[in-house]
């Protein structure tokens, strides 16, 4: 093991060594395979050209397939010695990228112009993935006397419902692991905390009638109206509550679609039977995701009521916890180290404004988790995303000096 006044040199080297345009050139090459998130696929081409990219590296790959045409792609890197296991992990799905003539580039041409790399997931987040890949390979090839191992993880369904690392983790993958690096865009900011989702929806059931006629039924549209305007009064006394976040902001209870009918296709002279309420509620530190959940399902009994044969239901679809990683977790040391290393300047911190797969490394395997990777926050799902060149080359160069701290430490 070298002496830890080599560490600092170590770490130096390996940062030294990432080749920015090794960075640049396997971003593009990750932005011009589409791998647009959708039930039936969508990934697999991207993944089986970055298992063979990580393989010609020198990594031990590994594939997991999640469901048809959906595999998650595992690389390790033993550093020969048993010590610190950090995982570093990213997305290799995207969103649509909508109509391509609204676009000033080709979505999938990874173009660089002006000192920026553009295209469907530059930002959001093949730029990190192709960051974590080259300083992996980086600390690979020059650090010596580190002690543990690095697992690159690129997970599909990100965009989705995050089947891929729901799949990562109940296969065992982040067991015997103590810290994860999750490389999404946070302009290279320290994120140790993320804010929860809860996704619910309400349905209020009544009886199909003649829009001539409505008292031959029973109309659940004035309960599912009331219902939606409640959520205003629920935010409002949660964002007084709890005020905002230092790093997060306030929390958010947002009714997000309206459906009357809930199925098949709506008609002016048809009363709709059933209307359906989504509602997405972003949370922080503090809030109980059940107090939340029973406070939806009075709202929704409360509107409907005086709604004479209206029942309404609320069902969980998605419950992802809000995180908060401890400041002095070794894994947090390791990358604020690294962030003074190559910037030349104390860490920037944030706080991640929605779920990502760290959520899950963070709740369901009890990882510390860092968030910090390069693009800005709202740049990610837009038309023309990009993110800047110098900062994904600077998140590669963190990344790595970061997996030397970790492991040498």
């Amino acid at each position: 093991m070298e002496r830890p006044s080599s560490l600092e040199e170590c770490a130096q080297r390996a940062a030294a060594s990432v080749d920015a345009e090794d960075v640049v050139a396997l971003a593009r090459r990750l932005v011009r395979i589409p791998s647009v998130v959708r039930p039936g696929g969508g990934e697999a081409a991207v993944a089986g050209f970055l298992a063979e990219e990580l393989e010609r590296r020198g990594f031990a790959v590994s594939w997991q397939e999640v469901s048809s045409g959906r595999p998650n792609v595992i690389a390790d890197w033993d550093a020969g010695e048993e010590g610190f296991g950090l995982i570093l992990e990213g997305h290799t799905d995207v969103v649509t990228e909508g109509d391509p003539a609204a676009w000033s580039c080709d979505p999938f041409g990874g173009e660089v112009r002006s000192g920026r790399l553009y295209g469907r997931g530059a930002c959001d987040m093949k730029g990190g993935l192709a960051a974590a890949v080259a300083a992996v390979d980086a600390v690979r090839r020059t650090a010596r006397g580190l002690r543990g191992r690095v697992r690159l993880a690129a997970l599909v369904d990100e965009e989705g419902m995050m089947a891929g690392v729901k799949a990562f983790l109940r296969a065992g993958y982040a067991q015997g692991f103590h810290g994860a690096i999750v490389c999404e865009p946070e302009e290279n900011e320290v994120c140790l905390v993320q804010k929860g989702a809860l996704r619910v929806l309400a349905t209020f059931r009544g009886r199909q009638a003649h829009g001539a006629m409505p008292y031959a039924g029973a109309n659940p549209i004035p309960a599912a109206a009331r219902f939606v305007l409640s959520l205003r009064d629920l935010q409002e006394t949660e964002q007084r509550r709890c005020g905002p976040h230092p790093q997060l902001g306030l929390p958010w209870v947002t009714p997000t679609t309206v459906r009357a009918p809930a199925h098949g296709d709506a008609q002016f002279n048809v009363m709709a039977g059933e209307a359906q309420i989504t509602v997405d509620l972003r949370t922080v530190p503090g809030q109980d995701h059940g107090a939340l959940r029973e406070a939806l399902q009075r709202a929704a009994s409360c509107a409907a009521q005086g709604e004479d044969g209206v029942e309404a239901t609320t069902e969980l679809v998605e419950d992802r916890p809000w995180t908060q990683t401890p400041p002095d977790a070794a894994v947090v040391r390791a990358v604020e180290r690294a962030v003074e290393l190559v910037t030349g300047r104390p860490p920037r911190y944030g706080g991640v404004p929605g779920a990502t797969d760290g959520t899950f490394l963070c709740a369901w395997a009890g990882l510390p988790v860092v968030v910090i990777g390069p693009g800005k926050r709202e740049v990610p799902h837009q038309v023309d995303e990009y993110v800047e060149v110098a900062e994904l080359v600077e998140a590669a160069r963190i990344y790595a000096a970061a997996v030397v701290y970790a492991l040498g430490s």
